[in-house]
């Protein structure tokens, strides 16, 4: 929180939204459209408008965009021993407690310094500044035994001469989002070499406790749903100390911090409170405080008269009169993760509240068609600011919200306010779309953009769930995510990094926790089996040995832990501890009146046809990893198990009158999911397979599967051999279209939250099913390519490799034949199937005809 940069909000640039061979149109610096001839665009005009057109489409400001420094590699000496740097915290408060605190240190370098690199980390979290220069926040999520540092090269924010810098930490106490760790309130500031070193943690800093800031607790009660993302704000602009982090503020009177443990790297020492690692993901692109992304529209303004055309885009100001309750509406048009910006001026005495929505509800609190407001109001999390009357006060919050809709409540008392700006600095991995697809159909270059928001939304520090609702990386939900960043845009990075947390968060009898990290343990004992699936996955699409044979350890230990639990007698699973989540079908728990949802029959008396099968494909893809690392007899034992879990569930559980598979062997119920795993652990195959998936889809006297088992239920339909149908059965994801989401939902209406990134799957199955695009061997060293066109005529497609990227163009000819040209990069090899029908494929561009 600070004033505005230069004490006004600058402007968006002009933007290209349209064009033709002789003029463009334009969005201009007055926000205006203008036709703008070719012959009088001079080329750094048009690089101009070319640059801020990328970063609008790809929701990053038409504007400045923050300089973000590489992640420079820490000196060898911090890695394996203890840092002369030390933790230090706030004098006389509670450590585990609520607080924002600030810190600062003044330091001189020589005018010619060179690098100048850092290593920063707190608890919970920080935002650091450099001469009143915002530089980066963090730290990486991790836990207590992998604390994450930072690593920063300073020497763009630094002169000759006295220089500062500025630290806010901040704990959230009680209210931190469940994905956040922590021990206790610290901050530590590690210098790479001994010129740096003059910035380390200790003596020498100063301190102030913010008392500005009051957590805003989110009730479940209210929501009436799990919510566990960390408090609102309320935020005292009469208690804050305002450009605290410039080089200018006197800082005299703050106090010493209290020094405490020096820095561990992790394995060294004996008592290390948290063990210090470097960052292992790519920091985020954020735009400076004066920059950012524009609202798209105001919908409502109720109590007061309504803002001129250029408020929006920064251009003129709203001034709320003195002892008036206004509300304004405002859409951002798309589902967004960002740190709300809010600029006023004056108004000493008023209240600002900002709620945030993911849709708008009704009185029965439906929220309906996404685009519609009559009727509907905003309930979500909120933030209130307090101006103290200054001019340009800038506010903002410590972590970031997620939101489609804003509404700004104001009270003013016996001054006006004046609203200068409202805008967003938009957060988020940083993924890059290199991945492509287009076909002749329309509507599938939507359900391409809203999937892939909806998987970008998803991603920040880990996988996530959902960004309003958890925040929390979950395996199953992880897994789907994986595979649709990796052939979106290659960067398997994230991907790394989820599958040795899940590693890691194994508990002592072997299995994962179902989320990680997460302060609150969870297990659901099926998600174990999905990340070994996610080990595998990576194992067919990255060739990464070393990583991978690191893994095998943990996989066992699953398989294991399953294994001890086969009932001798059936040669199923028998009853299950902990949560045995398959699917949010409400008939589950609708039909054993259970009070937690998703578990199928058998989950806790035995007998579960379903999590008996994917015992059984994960089994099959252990033996796979074990053959390709050595361990032939864990490989047989693996296949040889997994065999006779599928010749017990058909044994048991198959109704030769229903000519389906049931949940249990009582085979009073039947869903989608057990005949779905049936078919994808092979215990049905050829032409059975293809009659089972048939009827499977068609009956709708089964259990359903939601949107997210619905991946496993299509991957069936494609293993079946009817890979051809896939695009028939995106109904689902075209409904929400026409309610106008711009995310994919948790699961079909009503729902809780309306991102999810499970319901994101087919984005990956555009390039895996439709272009047919597959590894054909670990590692991705060779490629299979098999087209499921369906009703399409055309289709195109380019997905990432590490070699380059793989493209393929696939046009029919007549009812049977095909024209494709592929090209594939490096030293890549292949073959090119199509009704049965193969051709080897070679590196480089080639033209095949069926």
């Amino acid at each position: 929180m600070k004033a505005a940069p230069n004490g006004k909000c600058a402007p968006p640039a002009a933007v290209l939204v349209a064009g033709n061979e002789r003029s463009l149109q334009v969005v201009a610096d007055d926000g205006q459209h203008q036709s703008v001839h070719m012959r009088d665009l001079t080329p750094y005009r048009w690089l101009a408008m070319f640059l801020a057109s990328i970063l609008a489409i790809t929701g990053r400001a038409a504007e400045k965009i923050a300089h973000v420094p590489d992640c420079p590699p820490p000196n060898p000496t911090l890695l394996n021993s203890r840092w002369p740097a030390r933790w230090i915290a706030p004098p006389g408060v509670s450590l585990t407690d609520y607080g924002v605190f600030l810190f600062r240190k003044r330091f001189t370098v020589a005018r010619d310094a060179g690098k100048f690199v850092v290593h920063i980390s707190a608890d919970n979290r920080y935002r650091l500044f450099v001469n009143g220069e915002f530089v980066c926040n963090g730290p990486q999520r991790g836990d207590r035994m992998r604390w994450h540092y930072d690593s920063v090269d300073l020497r763009d924010f630094l002169h000759g001469g006295e220089n500062t810098l500025a630290v806010q930490v901040w704990n959230f106490g009680e209210e931190r989002p469940y994905a956040l760790m922590s021990l206790q309130t610290g901050l530590i500031v590690q210098g790479d070499g001994p010129g740096e070193q003059v910035v380390n943690t200790g003596e020498g800093w100063r301190v102030f406790i913010n008392r500005a800031f009051m957590p805003l607790p989110v009730s479940r009660e209210r929501f009436r749903t799990f919510i566990v993302v960390g408090p609102g704000e309320q935020i005292d602009g009469t208690r804050h100390p305002w450009d605290w982090e410039m080089p200018e503020f006197d800082d005299s009177r703050w106090a010493a911090p209290r020094v405490m443990e020096p820095g561990m790297p992790r394995g060294y020492g004996t008592d290390a409170a948290r063990w210090l690692v470097p960052r292992n993901l790519p920091r985020f692109c954020e735009s400076t405080p004066g920059n950012g992304v524009l609202f798209g529209a105001i919908r409502r303004v109720v109590g007061a008269t309504a803002p001129s055309p250029g408020f929006l885009s920064r251009q003129s100001p709203w001034t709320i009169p003195a002892k008036t309750s206004a509300r304004l509406l405002l859409d951002q048009a798309a589902l967004i993760n960002g740190f709300p910006q809010l600029v006023v001026s004056n108004g000493r005495g008023a209240k600002v509240t900002l709620a945030y929505a993911e849709a708008l509800v009704d009185a029965n609190s439906r929220k309906g068609n996404r685009d519609e407001i009559d009727g509907r109001e905003v309930r979500g999390v909120e933030d209130c600011f307090l101006p103290d009357g200054g001019a340009k006060r800038l506010f903002t919050t410590l972590d970031y919200r997620t939101w489609r809709y804003v509404e700004m409540r104001i009270e003013t008392e016996t001054e006006p306010l004046t609203v200068d700006a409202v805008y967003c600095i938009p957060t988020g991995y940083p993924f890059v779309e290199n991945g492509e697809f287009r076909a002749n159909d329309p509507e599938l270059a939507r359900v391409w953009e809203v999937g892939w928001r909806t998987a970008r939304l998803c991603a920040d520090e880990t996988y996530m769930d959902c960004p309003y609702y958890e925040r929390l990386q979950y395996v199953g939900d992880t897994r789907i995510q994986a595979l649709v960043s990796l052939y979106v845009s290659g960067d398997d990075r994230l991907m790394r990094n989820a599958i040795t947390l899940f590693e890691q968060s194994r508990i002592p009898e072997g299995l994962t926790q179902s989320r990680y990290p997460s302060h609150t343990p969870q297990v659901i004992n099926t998600f174990s089996l999905f990340w070994i699936a996610m080990v595998h996955d990576y194992w067919m699409l990255r060739d990464d040995p070393t990583f991978l044979a690191a893994q095998l350890r943990g996989v066992q230990g699953v398989l294991d832990w399953f294994e001890e639990r086969i009932d001798a007698k059936t040669g199923l699973l028998g009853p299950l501890p902990y949560w045995t989540f398959v699917d949010w079908s409400d008939e589950w728990a609708r039909n054993r009146g259970l009070d937690i949802g998703g578990e199928p029959p058998g989950a806790h008396t035995g007998g579960s046809s379903i999590v008996t099968l994917q015992f059984a494909i994960a089994l099959d893809q252990a033996a796979e990893l074990h053959h390709a690392f050595g361990g032939t007899e864990l490989a047989a034992r693996c296949a040889r198990l997994a065999a006779n879990l599928r010749a017990a569930v058909m044994r048991t559980c198959w109704d030769d009158a229903r000519k389906l598979l049931a949940d249990t062997p009582d085979k009073r119920e039947f869903s989608q999911h057990a005949n779905a795993l049936a078919i994808l652990a092979g215990a049905v195959r050829d032409d059975a397979a293809r009659e089972l998936i048939t009827k499977v889809i068609a009956d709708k006297s089964l259990v359903q599967c939601t949107l997210y088992f619905r991946f496993y239920l299509l991957r069936a339909l494609k293993a079946a051999g009817l890979g051809d149908q896939y695009l028939e059965q995106l109904g689902p994801w075209r409904d929400m279209l026409a309610l106008g989401l711009t995310t994919f939902a948790e699961r079909p209406e009503p729902t809780r939250s309306d991102c999810h990134a499970w319901s994101a799957s087919p984005v990956y199955e555009f390039l895996a099913t439709v272009c047919g695009v597959e590894p054909a061997s670990p590692g991705f060293k060779s490629v299979r390519i098999e087209p499921h066109l369906g009703k399409l005529a055309h289709a195109e497609g380019v997905v990432p490799h590490p070699a380059g990227l793989i493209r393929v163009t696939i046009d029919r000819a007549g009812t049977d034949g095909m024209h494709a040209t592929v090209e594939l990069p490096g030293s890549l090899t292949g073959e090119l199937v199509w009704a049965g029908r193969r051709v080897a494929l070679r590196p480089g561009k080639q033209d095949v005809t069926f």
